[in-house]
């Protein structure tokens, strides 16, 4: 034993990447439905920390992994966070930030009648919220290690406390949900009819219901692209597409009949190709705005956007890992194939130039002073101003040649090794102090952090389905933006299987992030001013 802590203590890398390697092992034990994820990464450095008291993980390695992982969120959620600043999603994040701050001063309440360092307390309040990035401001507000005590106890409950929730409130008031509808629709009609004004195929489209789009035309026994100048004649075909089944039945009756096969099976024309979008060019970019190759008649019947078939539109921009569905002459597929790129491969890929520049900007602004009257000046840090600037460059996705956005599945790895890399060096330089805390006060801070959870939760659900009335699946995504782990996300839409949640934890986790680093960072000024 002897040998091991002088082996962990003496070689930090070693130290770190065995954190990491046996928490995500960890991490993956269910009990009764519930494990820590990524989480167990903190608690297996803590252990390795107490056992090798000499294990310190200098230098910014953990800060660089937590702007690796803010970074990530914010390029995923910028669109979803500035849309939910209007409309309702103001009511919703107006209900998180009450909650939140309710779970701050609940902190500081119970900290302050038992005694609990300040330290303690705001770790508290951010391990209950399993929020890092409150976990960052609290050490640099404290300028020591008692944040991430408090933090790596009250963990645990932040993680398990609000799927209590979900499911004991699911229980009680058992919500239906209608069936997920399909987001794209085709169907082939023959026309027996036009209306008046609908010569053209110009003229028609304009007079077909909202949301129908024209993929092909079937004139003369031969399969043709839509052209707005085409004449067209009874017996003509066309091919349609649409988000609902209703407009597919509603434009049917308005021109003649549904006759399925008559397009599809000739394929002498048009070819149906699926392309893998691999090509940064064409990304950020509305669909109308993106040239398509001299010569060359392409046209985009679907994109299949990570598991949803969504029609195109003209406003619609491609991301990198889009599969787009294609008509096109046979002889030109390889000409289309090029123009998309269609390689796999590029979904783990990204620009180390936008995410180079993107960061510098976060850092950078996390060092601007604001003055707050009465108080000083606060940061928003490395928690909070890399989070800022990756959800502005998200809502922006291009900037003249520079794209700023990523695939989704580089954006998971990208964050989930940060955030693993962060955590490890947490846990590692706080193993020592928190055996020595939890030996005393474990018991005392346990419930506090339970306290501080359930006071948050308790009132985005309480208030928001009594009181606000907020559609359950709305709710549960409000909640689990509120609290922020990505566990209780995905417990919430097994609660409420619609897509609802998702929307919700983008809009809110972002701004109740900002809203627990800067909280913390006041009251860290006030007490240190003190």
């Amino acid at each position: 034993m002897a040998f091991v802590s002088e082996l962990i203590g003496t070689q930090p890398i070693l130290a770190i990447f065995l954190a990491i390697g046996l928490g995500y092992a960890v991490g993956q034990i269910n009990i009764l439905g519930f494990s820590l994820g990524i989480g167990a990464v903190l608690f297996v450095g803590l252990f390795l920390g107490a056992i090798a008291p000499k294990a310190q993980i200098a230098g910014p390695i953990g800060l660089i992994g937590l702007i690796m992982f803010l970074y990530g969120i914010g390029i995923l959620y910028g669109r979803q966070f500035f849309e939910g600043l209007t409309g309702p999603g103001r009511i919703y994040n107006l209900l998180a930030l009450v909650a939140v701050v309710a779970g701050l001063l609940v902190a500081l309440f119970f900290g302050w009648i038992f005694g609990v360092r300040l330290g303690h307390t705001l770790g508290l309040f951010a391990g209950s919220m399993t929020s890092t990035a409150t976990l960052q401001a609290a050490l640099d507000a404290m300028k020591n290690n008692e944040p991430s005590i408090g933090y790596s106890v009250a963990y645990p409950f932040g993680v398990i406390g609000p799927i209590l929730c979900f499911y004991f409130l699911t229980r009680k008031v058992k919500p239906s949900f209608p069936p997920k509808p399909a987001r794209f629709h085709m169907g082939e009609i023959t026309i027996e009819r036009l209306p008046d004004g609908g010569g053209t195929l110009g003229k028609l489209m304009s007079l077909l219901p909202e949301g129908v789009q024209v993929a092909t035309v079937r004139q003369e026994h031969r399969n043709r692209l839509p052209d707005p100048d085409l004449e067209l004649h009874i017996g003509d075909a066309l091919m349609i597409a649409g988000d609902r089944a209703e407009v597919i039945a509603e434009t049917a009756a308005l021109l003649g009949r549904l006759d399925p096969g008559r397009i599809a099976k000739d394929r002498a024309d048009l070819a149906y190709q699926r392309f893998f979008v691999s090509k940064a060019a064409l990304t950020g970019r509305k669909l109308d705005e993106i040239p398509m190759p001299a010569g060359t008649e392409i046209r985009i019947l679907h994109i299949r956007r990570y598991d949803v078939d969504v029609v195109p539109s003209p406003d619609l921009m491609l991301e990198i890992g889009d599969r787009v569905g294609v008509l096109v002459p046979a002889d030109q597929i390889a000409v289309a194939r090029a123009h998309f790129g269609d390689t796999v491969k590029s979904a783990a890929e990204f620009s180390y130039v936008s995410v180079g520049f993107g960061m510098v900007l976060g850092v950078l602004l996390g060092l601007v002073p604001i003055p707050i009257p009465g108080v000083g000046t606060v940061t928003l840090g490395i928690g909070g101003g890399p989070l800022i600037v990756a959800l502005v460059l998200g809502r922006l996705r291009r900037t003249g040649p520079i794209s700023w956005v990523m695939p989704l599945p580089a954006n998971i790895v990208l964050r989930n090794f940060g955030l693993t890399l962060f955590l490890a060096a947490v846990g590692i330089n706080s193993g020592q102090a928190f055996v020595t805390t939890v030996a005393s006060q474990g018991p005392l801070l346990l419930i506090i952090g339970a306290l501080v959870l359930l006071t948050t939760v308790g009132i985005v659900l309480g208030v928001g389905f009594y009181v606000l009335k907020l559609p359950y699946d709305d709710l549960l995504g409000v909640a689990s933006g509120a609290t922020g782990n990505p566990a209780i996300l995905v417990y919430a839409t097994r609660m409420a299987p619609t897509e609802r949640p998702d929307i919700g934890y983008a809009m809110i986790f972002p701004s109740a992030t900002i809203v627990k680093v800067i909280a913390v960072q006041i009251i860290g000024l006030i007490a240190l001013g003190g």
